[in-house]
């Protein structure tokens, strides 16, 4: 039973405003077992967030040595200690070697997670000559952020079984501290004002002995009982209460070390038996390789199976409050998740991109959406709306039903929901693949029209030829509006080119472009510095997100448009660096570090990205030539236990804010996204071709002679002009019967909608049936309480 110490109760309350830590880790980790629910990270060679009980609820700041002889020395591991970092192969443990800098003394620690407990085990052993290790004392400072942030936490010194321990609660969610060695003195303080670190940093002695600390931002402080030896573990335990919190820190350190390291090591062998053979084909016999597979593991939940966050980190956190730092990339993403879920496919991996799968078939919405990011549970984050995330899914799921490896799964009523809600919600995305603007985007385009054709595929096989037509030429009309919508004609980025793919051709939901609007339209940038522009023309915006046409199959590699479009991706967006070539997202970006090396806080300079190096790689392949060298510089964009980060730092070194040229900024490091990629380069220089084609959509549009001779009006995209000669197919997301004239209602026909068969309702208006213009209006059947209703509203298409 646990018994609170005592009552003396720290001062300087609420503390300091609480920040999280840097988002650059030296490493993240996990047992691979069901029952250690605790996922940890590693920056600048100490624990920084550990997240329990899902991957998406991180419960501390950090935890670190300090050291003092009492006299004149006081030093905090962190800031004053070097290190070196390695993985304990090949499980996502680390080994972490510190010295002091006079040679005084060094110690080795070893980071894992209990492989049955939600527990992080700290081993550690000092070193050094035996009359300084006598003077030298050695305290654990450590900072809960219980349920997702820094306020409210109450910290407690408690004694249970005879031993004194530090722990922490907030909401029913507890965190418990001890050593095997036990501790010597203990303390809880407010950080900034009574805390360990601020007691030691005064006169280099604890004097500090609180029992308590309550309602703010907290500390735990012990000084560790080094008495007897200077080899020790450190157990950080939670728990939903304080029984169960000390329970599980106990059985953890009960268990010798290591047999426990041993358990933890062993499962993570059994986790990576089934990858494939691709280390041959890298650049660094097989490291990021091995890595990137046991890094997209570790990133999947345990509770809610098949759930993959985008990073276990706060990008720029040590800035950010609780608020601010919330969801940080902790969050599932759907385009990430079925990024990772490729990734492990290229890799070998079979079980775990079905579970995705499934997990997100649960998690879709009755209308076929996903949310933009959520929480593992399902709960909505931020409420923008990604059409490429609702097509993601439908690929992964062609993929694994192509491979066989769907089980007694059946996607279909997965898949048809979310082709219906792209077909009544697109094409216009509410917001492209780096979140900042909605309208027609390349690369959303190539997603959306890949999975159309992996829905018919589906169909296909059912022999739905009916359902199967109409998904193929509504894929068929966005193909042939790509260069309209998405092609400007009047560029000037580059000399002697003026037509190639932009960025982002603005446009609200609900809204059609009119003709040319490309060469005309303002797009608004987010995250600009105070004085610059906030928007720039359209035409003016490049990305590389057309590569995806090629990549899966719409286009081919040497067609002209792609080709004269990364003359301006090149000419404007590309760096060179010592590792090889990177690429920033598009011109004026302002989501990324300063300029000096401040952190990213509503706006920053956009820097270069790895995994758009992976996506050119893909291309080059795809053009027949080598694509090596770009994962080679992939490989050397990696640091020392192989994580590769979201964006690299493109100025001089900046050693004070940990900003090396080359190296990870204050983005999130790693970027499952990035190992993703580099993955599937991987598989694709192994194979000779690129992984992520689609054969269904390379046969109909690549080699094979697909044009459009219908044209779609929705009422979320009511075009404003169709083909003469074409089809014009009205479409609705419910029963309707349509009155239409040709003659600007002289005359007009009532005619009846038919099924799409995947929801919703169309009517065809043939290649002769209007010269001029088209006026119709809808009657809704369903509508009213009088057996239907007129929609009240004329809509005109004109011929052209």
């Amino acid at each position: 039973m646990a018994h609170f110490r005592g009552s003396r109760s720290a001062s300087g309350g609420p503390g300091d405003e609480p920040r999280w830590t840097g988002a650059a880790k030296d490493g993240v980790g996990t047992a691979h077992s069901m029952g250690g629910r605790v996922w940890f990270t590693i920056g600048q060679g100490v624990l920084t967030e550990v997240y329990y009980p899902t991957i998406d609820r991180p419960q501390m700041r950090d935890l670190e040595f300090l050291f003092s002889d009492g006299n004149g020395l006081f030093l905090e591991e962190k800031r004053d200690l070097g290190y070196q970092i390695e993985r304990i192969l090949p499980s996502q443990g680390y080994r972490i070697s510190r010295h002091d800098s006079e040679g005084r003394f060094s110690f080795v620690k070893e980071i894992i997670a209990d492989p049955t407990r939600p527990c992080v085990l700290i081993h550690t052993k000092l070193e050094g000559k035996k009359d300084f290790l006598k003077k030298l004392k050695t305290y654990v400072l450590c900072a809960p952020h219980l349920e997702v942030g820094g306020d409210g936490n109450n910290a407690y010194v408690v004694e249970v079984s005879g031993q004194q321990l530090l722990v922490a609660e907030k909401r029913d969610r507890w965190i418990a501290v001890g050593a095997s060695c036990g501790f010597s003195k203990l303390s809880c303080g407010y950080v900034g004002h009574s805390d360990g670190y601020t007691d030691l940093s005064d006169n280099r002695k604890m004097d500090f002995e609180f029992d308590e600390a309550k309602n703010g931002n907290v500390a735990l402080t012990g000084e560790l009982d080094l008495s007897k030896t200077q080899e020790f573990t450190i157990g950080v335990a939670f728990g939903e209460t304080l029984a169960s919190a000390v329970s599980c820190l106990f059985q953890s350190l009960g268990v010798s070390y290591q047999e426990c390291r041993q358990l933890f090591i062993d499962q993570w062998a059994g986790a990576v038996n089934g990858r494939k053979s691709l280390g041959k084909a890298s650049g660094d016999k097989g490291q990021l390789f091995a890595s990137s597979y046991n890094l997209l593991l570790t990133h999947e939940d345990k509770l809610y199976e098949g759930a993959f966050i985008a990073s276990l980190t706060i990008p720029w956190g040590e800035a950010r409050n609780d608020q601010q730092g919330k969801g940080g990339y902790h969050l599932v993403w759907t385009r990430d998740m079925v990024e990772s879920a490729m990734g492990l496919l290229a890799a070998g991996g079979t079980h775990a991109p079905l579970r995705a799968l499934i997990y997100l078939a649960a998690r879709q919405e009755e209308d076929g959406s996903f949310p933009q990011n959520f929480w593992v549970d399902g709960k909505a984050y931020w409420k923008g709306m990604q059409l490429d995330e609702v097509a993601f899914p439908v690929l992964l799921a062609w993929r694994l039903h192509q491979l066989k490896l769907l089980g007694h799964f059946d996607p279909r009523v997965m898949v048809n929901r979310a082709v219906r809600f792209l077909l009544h919600s697109g094409p216009v995305t509410g917001e492209e693949r780096w979140e900042e603007g909605s309208g027609y985007s390349p690369s959303t385009l190539a997603v959306i029209i890949s999975a159309f054709i992996c829905a018919a595929s589906f169909a296909r096989e059912d022999q739905d030829n009916h359902r199967a037509a109409f998904l193929e030429s509504y894929a068929d009309f966005l193909k042939s509006n790509l260069e309209a919508w998405t092609v400007t004609t009047e560029g000037s980025l580059v000399g002697g080119s003026a037509g190639y793919f932009v960025r982002l051709n603005p446009a609200n939901p609900g809204e059609a472009a009119s003709a040319g609007a490309v060469n005309q339209a303002e797009l608004f940038l987010t995250s600009q510095p105070p004085d610059a522009p906030k928007s720039y023309p359209a035409r003016d915006i490049v990305d590389a997100g057309f590569l995806q046409l090629v990549r899966y199959g719409i286009l081919s590699a040497d067609d002209p448009l792609v080709v004269e479009s990364l003359r301006a991706v090149d000419a404007i967006l590309k760096m060179d660096t010592a590792s090889g070539p990177c690429w920033h997202r598009y011109n004026h970006d302002g989501y990324g570090q300063k300029p000096g090396g401040g952190a990213y806080l509503q706006w920053g300079q956009g820097r270069g990205w790895p995994l758009l190096t992976g996506e050119r790689g893909h291309y080059e392949l795809a053009a027949g030539h080598d694509c090596r060298p770009f994962l080679h510089a992939m490989e050397q964009f990696s640091n020392a236990t192989c994580l590769l980060p979201e964006q690299i730092w493109d100025e001089a070194d900046i050693p004070e804010a940990h900003l090396r040229r080359g190296g990870p900024t204050g983005s999130a490091n790693p970027l499952l996204w990035a190992h993703s990629e580099y993955l599937r380069l991987l598989r694709s220089c192994h194979d000779g071709k690129v992984f992520d084609q689609i054969p269904e959509v390379a046969a109909r549009y690549r080699d094979g002679e697909a044009d459009s001779k219908v044209e779609f009006w929705l009422p979320k995209h009511p075009i404003p002009e169709a083909t003469r000669g074409h089809t014009l197919r009205i479409c609705a997301p419910e029963p309707f019967r349509l009155r239409w004239t040709t003659d600007n209602w002289k005359t007009s026909r009532d005619s009846q909608a038919h099924a799409t068969g995947i929801g919703g309702e169309y009517f065809d208006v043939g290649p002769d049936g209007f010269e001029s213009q088209l006026d119709f209006t809808f009657f809704w059947p369903d509508r009213g309480a009088n057996g239907g209703e007129w929609e009240g509203q004329n809509h005109r298409v004109q011929a052209k």
